[in-house]
């Protein structure tokens, strides 16, 4: 059996979280048009009869301009040390950057198996993409132009992954598809949520704090109750909305996926409160959950 892990990385908003979905088959990360959506590294574990790949879908390479995001970028350098492989995932739509070029060459010299992943190939013409194709085809590493949304090329690339693959054990129990808990998947949804509906820099300065997440003696039902922090008091009368429509819409839409995750009705009850700065405090960010270290 073929088996080992697979750091998934590359810049901000490159599609790596969209492609771990795809080839996992499950919703195990959040995904949205903006950058930042991915905060912390997340398993993703596709299992067949002969191998089992484990990817580690990780936060997009940046600048940090806060404390918060200079522990994403740490997160990212840390999950690319002892894995079986590197999937570099660029954007081909986008063309290729200087930083993608240094990237690259920063990973290929990790002395780790590297495969270069050319995502939305679907939006691009196909003269743009020869054109890279060419330009990387001197670097000696694979290279898969791939459409996630379209389900383009993801067979090939899931061959190209399992072959250079150790042979080995499960590392993981057959049925387990992500690492995460449904706590975490819950506060996750409702950030995805507000990053797809709010504009600029206010989904960034928010965070998910669940205080309540029980599962009703009906069975049937789970009672959800949870803090939408934000940094300012600007951001936290947008967030709500005239009227408190903003706060309703989002918290409705957040509640239709949370269901369709659990399986159960859901009560959601959601609060917003104010925390300057958080994203520069140690210990706010410990509260909310980043920055911890995990052991795959």
């Amino acid at each position: 059996m073929k088996s080992g892990l697979v750091a998934v990385v590359g810049r901000a908003n490159a599609g790596k979280s969209t492609l771990v979905n795809v080839m996992v088959g499950e919703k195990v990360a959040i995904v949205s048009p903006k950058p930042q959506t991915t905060r912390d590294r997340i398993l993703g574990v596709l299992t067949t009869d002969t191998y089992q790949i484990a990817f580690i879908d990780t936060p997009g390479i940046y600048k940090a301009d806060n404390l918060l995001n200079s522990v994403m970028q740490k997160t990212t350098s840390d999950a690319s040390q002892d894995v079986d492989l590197i999937l570099f995932i660029m954007d081909a739509h986008e063309g290729v950057s200087d930083t993608d070029r240094a990237l690259l060459k920063k990973y290929t010299k990790l002395e780790v198996p590297t495969v270069l992943v050319l995502t939305k190939t679907d939006i691009m013409s196909e003269s743009l993409l020869i054109s890279e194709l060419k330009e990387f085809s001197d670097e000696n590493i694979d290279i898969v132009p791939v459409s996630a949304r379209k389900n383009k090329n993801i067979k090939e690339l899931i061959k190209v992954i399992v072959n250079k693959l150790p042979e080995g054990e499960k590392l993981f129990e057959q049925d387990i598809v992500s690492d995460r808990s449904e706590k975490f998947m819950i506060s996750e949804i409702m950030r995805e949520k507000i990053l797809l509906k709010f504009d600029k820099e206010i989904p960034h300065g928010v965070a998910i704090l669940i205080n309540k997440f029980e599962l009703r003696e009906n069975k049937t039902t789970y009672e959800i109750n949870l803090d939408i922090v934000c940094e300012k008091a600007n951001h936290k009368a947008i967030l709500i909305g005239k009227g408190g429509k903003a706060i309703k819409e989002v918290s409705s839409f957040a509640r239709q996926d949370m269901e369709k995750f659990l399986g159960k009705k859901v009560f959601l009850t959601t609060y917003i409160r104010v925390k300057e700065d958080w994203r520069n405090s140690a210990g706010l960010m410990k509260e909310y959950g980043y920055g911890e270290k995990q052991d795959f």
